[in-house]
């Protein structure tokens, strides 16, 4: 089983057993941590679900990059800067590919909806017992409101900014011009 996990902003391909250098990650050698943002998993050339999966790895070291220089320079300045860069990074060994956290949570909330869904809704008890002039005003109301919402859209097609605005050139170019 491989999967493409998400970790330090960049993307990588991994399987149980692989070694992987990351972005730095809190945590001490030996230590194991889980990556949750799994954008792809699959076995051979199916693909599977990810919602919920996750990455178990081992940190295996803490260590550098190699040194990175970098050089400043101005010419007819004598301008010269020189500094060094190590990026710090993770080294991870990758456990298991498949720790599905959601599906054993989703089970207890399955069980407890149906207890909501017995009780009766107390809404059907008042409809009933509307007057039918009420009930007869409502469509009515229904298309007083209709018009309102309409209004604000115009408002908003010509608004100050675009009202003087100038025209497209395509359209300038369009028009015949008068001799």
């Amino acid at each position: 089983m491989f999967a493409v996990v998400r970790t330090g902003g960049k993307q990588y391909r991994v399987a149980p057993g692989d070694k992987i250098v990351v972005e730095k990650l809190d945590g001490n050698a030996g230590d194991k941590i889980t990556l949750s943002d799994v954008l792809l998993a699959g076995e051979g050339s199916s693909l599977k679900s990810t919602s919920g999966l996750t990455v178990a790895a081992e940190i295996i070291a803490q260590a550098k990059a190699d040194k990175v220089t970098v050089f400043k320079k101005r010419r007819r300045h004598n301008y010269r800067r020189k500094k060094g860069h190590r990026q710090q990074h993770t080294i991870l060994k990758i456990v298991a590919i498949g720790d599905h956290k959601e599906a054993k949570q989703a089970a207890p909330k399955a069980e407890a909806a149906p207890k909501a869904e017995a009780k009766p809704a107390p809404e059907t008890k008042p409809a009933a017992a509307k007057p039918a002039a009420e009930k007869a005003a409502a469509p009515a109301k229904e298309k007083a409101a209709a018009p309102k919402k309409a209004a604000p859209a115009k408002a908003k097609a010509e608004t100050p900014s675009t009202k003087n605005a100038a025209p497209a050139k395509a359209a300038a170019k369009k028009t015949p011009k008068a001799k």
